[in-house]
């Protein structure tokens, strides 16, 4: 993954995979509705560490490698 717009595409998909809404995401991660709209959407200032948790929430996980 290389943008913000991929990621938001990733937790979109999973999310849906789960069949939860948005609401039910917000409310498991406790984060509010508009975050998870603008993670889902790529917003380039979303806070890491609440996409963490939303990722961990979702059994996904950010892999780092050196190139």
């Amino acid at each position: 993954m290389k943008t913000t717009e991929q990621l938001g595409i990733s937790i979109r998909m999973r999310r849906k995979q789960l069949e939860i809404t948005q609401k039910e995401l917000a409310m498991a991660c406790g984060t509010g509705l508009r975050f998870i709209v603008d993670l889902e959407r790529g917003k380039p200032t979303c806070q890491t560490g609440k996409t963490l948790q939303v990722l961990q929430a979702l059994g996904l996980v950010i892999e780092v490698k050196q190139q």
